[in-house]
């Protein structure tokens, strides 16, 4: 005697494919409902608190790295970059890019305040003590790690490459992930900008 699947589990399967792909019109996922709204509370550059309230009515583009990155940050920032750029003009001072470094040993105010004015004016630096960056990067359902320490001290972080992408309201709506094009991200953000406009 055969054994067939139960229908319900076939059944979610193409409705969960289906939620995951809710409008082709995006180059991002599209990750509405399915990632809490943006929250958090983090040291800026000048040493103060940053929360999302400081950035409120503007497109956030999160981001987890940190600034010893060899390659996969700088190549990201400057994608986000050349993506903002790309965009109508009167929608480019809508996007801030907020540049959250896993990395607090290392990357002081100072230092991160110099690394993020290399990628612009529309994009700040951010970190916290490594308690509470578990806890963010948690909530985005992401992590991060420290490689051992070479001789001279240096070592690695791992970590996302991904971007989430916020609206105006703080609701998460896309993730950027590796392989989309500068062109693509920007008319995803064309897209959600002129969507959240009045």
């Amino acid at each position: 005697m055969t054994r067939t699947m139960p229908l319900w589990p076939a059944l979610l399967i193409l409705i969960l494919a289906g939620c995951s792909d809710s409008n082709d019109n995006w180059h991002g996922k599209d990750i509405a409902g399915l990632m809490p709204d943006l929250e958090f509370r983090l040291n800026g550059t000048d040493d103060g608190t940053v929360t999302p309230d400081d950035s409120k009515g503007n497109i956030r583009l999160l981001y987890f790295g940190f600034t010893s990155c060899p390659d996969v940050c700088p190549t990201t920032l400057s994608d986000l970059r050349r993506s903002i750029h790309q965009m109508p003009e009167e929608y480019q001072d809508d996007v801030i890019t907020l540049f959250v470094s896993v990395d607090p040993r290392r990357d002081t105010p100072e230092r991160l305040a110099s690394y993020v004015n290399f990628f612009g004016d529309r994009i700040l630096g951010l970190t916290a003590e490594e308690p509470m960056l578990r806890k963010l990067t948690k909530r985005y359902r992401t992590t991060f790690g420290y490689e051992e320490p070479d001789a001279s001290g240096n070592y690695n972080v791992s970590h996302s490459s991904a971007v989430y992408v916020f609206d105006r309201e703080g609701n998460a709506r896309l993730l950027l992930r590796p392989g989309l094009s500068p062109e693509q991200i920007s008319e995803d953000l064309a897209q959600l900008a002129r969507e959240s406009s009045s």
